[in-house]
Formats: C-alpha cells, structure tokens, sequence
C-alpha cells in the first residue's frame, strides 16, 4: 500500500478555507476514510485524492465531475498547443523539462492548478507566434543581401 509523504496539497487548499482549525481538518478526514481515521498520515491514497479534489472542487463552486471535465479540457488544449510547437506530448518527462521552466510554469505538468493551466495557453500562443514569425525575418533578410549582391 502506498502512503502519502507530501500533505502539500492538502494544506494549501485546506488553508484557503473558511475558518481552518483541527476539528475541520479532522471532521474531513473521518468523513472521506468512513470513520475510520482522524489523521492524515493513516488515510490511503485514493481517500486522499478523493478529499483533495472533493475540496478543490467546492473551491471553485462546481461538482467534482465539472471541475475534472474543465481540468481535463485545459490540460488538453495545453498540451495541443505544445504539440504544435514540436514538443513530442507522449513522452511526459519532456513536457515536465519543459514547463519546469520557470518563465513557462516552473512546476510539473500534473501540478499545474486550473489557473495556471489557464494563464498558461495565451503565453504558448504568444510563443508559437514568435517562432513562426522567426522564419519569415530570415527569409527577409536572405532576399535582401541576395538583391544587395
């Protein structure tokens, strides 16, 4: 079984919060393990999940299923836009190395939040715009020396 070492995501949304004191913490973590447990550190990884995007999504005033579906469309149109970029999509270790780039997202693909991945399609756009523009000022620049010699 594995076990959950990083509690960051948890945090960070739970910290965001109305109110965030230990008898929430605790109240929301016996309701998703069933009773089981009050403590993090004992919960299993799919109850962990299941709580993190159960939270994230009441966050953003929508069902689970929504904030999946919105997520999941971002992600894709995201990774479109690196595709087209000539960032090979199938291989994740590159789009990681890619969007660890602190002028791009400076975190992991995955790790993106909604916002991110929002903020993060204009500036792609933007950058695919420079790129396709570098070829024209190239040609530019050989007709002119041609018709200069």
């Amino acid at each position: 079984m594995a076990t959950i070492k990083n509690f960051a995501r948890f945090f960070s949304l739970f910290n965001k919060m109305e109110n965030p004191d230990d008898e929430l913490k605790q109240e929301l973590i016996g309701t998703f393990t069933g009773g089981r447990t009050t403590s993090l550190r004992e919960m299993r990884t799919d109850e962990y999940n299941r709580m993190c995007d159960s939270i994230q999504a009441a966050q953003y005033g929508q069902c689970e299923a929504d904030f999946k579906a919105e997520l999941k469309r971002l992600r894709s149109a995201v990774l479109k836009r690196l595709q087209k970029m000539g960032i090979d999509t199938t291989d994740f270790a590159k789009v990681d190395k890619f969007c660890l780039n602190p002028r791009i997202a400076g975190k992991v693909f995955r790790h993106l939040s909604k916002e991110e991945l929002t903020a993060l399609i204009p500036k792609l756009a933007a950058i695919a715009k420079k790129d396709s523009e570098k070829p024209a000022v190239k040609k530019l620049t050989q007709l002119k020396t041609y018709m200069l010699n």
